[in-house]
């Protein structure tokens, strides 16, 4: 394409006007999620084992959307990760493979069990690096968790098959990728458990809230029994097939409940405008000169909210950052030295402190572990230099076509004239 000028060299922007923001769930709440609430509070039935139990309903229609047998709302994504992992076994003197790219939260749910988490590299996908996945287990791993950036599933096969290769159980963290799928499949329903998020920023929302669902219900129970210790005493007609346990609660409130079940049903619309929106974007992206594309494994099953290009080094995906911003398209690198994206683990001190709730220094100091894991902020060079290369862009319900056309002519515009450089 020909080589107009740069708007940082006083071209004309690409971009008037700017690009609309705003979440996904929240961009849509009217006046069904007000009634919805309000009948809740109307009926002060607050009680998440009340009659009628909005919770419950959303338990189900989950189910069947997902295609699961077994589903639990609780009340954050953390505590969905807390109560997967304890349904698939996991705790005191395991390890948990996590990747370097997702948000502390998925390191903390394995400490939250009392096992320790493991650091792996992301690639090009901006998930799990296989290979690294490979290297970084030993004899006291017991699981890896799926992370799925910004509504895109990583190397799924490839990870499946080394789970499946060593005997590891696989949660997926599906926090920001509600309703992506994979070969067809819902995200969540390929490992032993998955986990949603519906806080304030996910593709759904009840403010907080979350949901672990599987098909194997020895993981539906012990997760049950993760969330709240009294669940066995409202339920003691469920067929509980264990002796129950007691952990801490994640119980979630019927006001939740009843805002999930019409988030839920907006899912698809959502999706399907987001989806629209990516595939515009990518159509009228020119053959990159000096970058190129996150890598997918599935575009059909990528929830679209956003997408990113990994340019060619750190410093040209620094100059690529500024003149897209002088054409109107925010951008900025994952990794850099201004304010930084809470999604990597170098930011994760209490992780990397190894700092203990107790003097014991458990988990990693628990006499059940007889593992040795170090962490340092520069464990992962790959993750940090792909994150300092890539820029990301999002859509969300606020955006039309127009928008996606004139950010894919942005980058064009960036890319012919840097690209080369």
């Amino acid at each position: 394409m020909s080589k107009e000028k740069l708007a940082i060299d006083g071209g004309t922007p690409v971009i008037s006007g700017g690009i609309p923001g705003g979440m996904h769930g929240p961009s849509v709440i009217d006046q069904q999620e007000i009634d919805a609430v309000t009948e809740v509070l109307k009926s002060r039935k607050l009680f998440r084992f009340c009659e009628d139990s909005q919770v419950a309903a959303f338990e189900k229609e989950a189910a069947e959307l997902l295609g699961v047998k077994h589903t639990l709302m609780v009340n954050s994504g953390t505590s969905a990760l807390i109560c997967a992992l304890t349904g698939v076994g996991v705790g005191p003197g395991d390890e948990v493979i996590v990747p370097g790219y997702t948000y502390i939260s998925t390191a903390a749910a394995v400490v939250g069990v009392g096992a320790v988490p493991v650091i792996a590299e992301i690639d090009e996908s901006l998930g799990l690096d296989p290979v690294d996945v490979e290297k970084k287990i030993t004899p006291y791993t017991k699981a890896m968790i799926l992370v799925y950036m910004q509504g895109v599933p990583g190397r799924i096969d490839a990870l499946v098959e080394i789970a499946r290769k060593h005997n590891l159980k696989i949660v997926e963290d599906c926090c920001q990728c509600i309703g992506g799928r994979y070969r067809g499949r819902f995200v969540g329903t390929i490992g032993n458990a998955g986990a949603w998020s519906l806080n304030y920023y996910k593709v759904i929302t009840a403010g907080e809230g979350g949901l672990v669902f599987t098909d194997e219900y020895e993981v539906y129970e012990r997760s049950a029994f993760a969330s709240d210790p009294a669940m066995p005493m409202w339920i003691r007609d469920a067929g509980w097939e264990s002796e129950p346990f007691s952990r801490q609660c994640y119980r979630p409130s019927e006001m939740m409940g009843a805002m999930a079940r019409i988030q839920l049903s907006k899912m698809p619309d959502i999706l399907g405008h987001t989806r629209k929106l990516k595939r515009t974007f990518l159509n009228e992206l020119v053959e990159p000169k000096g970058y190129r594309l996150q890598h997918v494994d599935d575009p059909d099953g990528d929830c679209g909210i956003s997408a990113a290009i990994i340019v060619n080094d750190r410093e040209l995906a620094q100059r690529y950052a500024q003149a897209l911003k002088a054409e109107g398209l925010g951008a900025g690198t994952a990794y850099n030295d201004g304010f930084p994206d809470r999604h990597i683990y170098c930011y994760w001190d209490s992780i990397l402190d190894k700092n203990s709730p107790h003097p014991s220094g458990y988990p990693w100091k628990d006499p059940a572990y007889k593992g040795n894991v170090e962490y340092t902020r520069d464990m992962c060079p790959r993750t940090l230099a792909i994150l300092g290369r890539a820029l990301r862009f999002g859509f969300n319900v606020n955006m039309n076509e127009e928008h996606a056309h004139r950010m894919a002519a942005a980058i064009n515009k960036v890319d012919a004239v840097l690209g080369g450089s």
